[in-house]
């Protein structure tokens, strides 16, 4: 069972990272004249997409519905979250590739291809969900009922039986 101050000390965690990512989207631009700083940024924001990814595994794993073996039910609640937290992943290796070594070699000239500027879009639009989704996710899993035996887990495993 998640007790409440290990809750809010993942909780933190989570938020702590999920700001990280938002200033990073916000404010590496402003670093495009230094390509090395702005890939340790880059590094740094994937990696933290990464680990929020791993924090809220570990947090499906601790429920009481996952040790139950209900994988499905959290799987189906949670599919969103999981697919998106994956797609945006991908969207940000993939612009931060691409961004990087488009300017590494010439950091002084604005390039902006069409094709960057689609991925880029894309990026932001899937950050904004991520944001929105994961947050919920992550406060949605502090709920108790995931971590006791309730009414409404054994109607969800017998409609998982039946």
């Amino acid at each position: 069972m998640l007790q409440t101050s290990n809750y809010s000390l993942v909780l933190s965690l989570q938020f702590l990272l999920l700001s990280y990512d938002v200033f990073v989207n916000s404010f590496s631009e402003l670093l495009r004249t230094a390509p090395a700083a702005q890939l340790v940024l880059f590094i740094i924001q994937d990696i933290a997409i990464l680990f929020n990814v791993i924090i809220i595994f570990l947090m499906f794993f601790n429920t009481f519905v996952f040790q139950a073996g209900l994988v499905n039910l959290l799987f189906n609640k949670f599919k969103g979250t999981i697919v998106l937290s994956a797609a945006y992943l991908a969207f940000s290796i993939s612009f931060h590739v691409w961004i990087v070594n488009l300017r590494w070699r010439d950091s002084g000239r604005f390039i902006w291809t069409e094709g960057l500027q689609t991925l880029y879009v894309f990026q932001r639009l899937a950050a904004t969900l991520y944001c929105y989704f994961y947050k919920r996710t992550a406060i949605h899993l502090g709920d108790p009922l995931f971590y006791q035996d309730s009414l409404w887990l054994r109607k969800e495993f017998a409609q998982f039986r039946g």
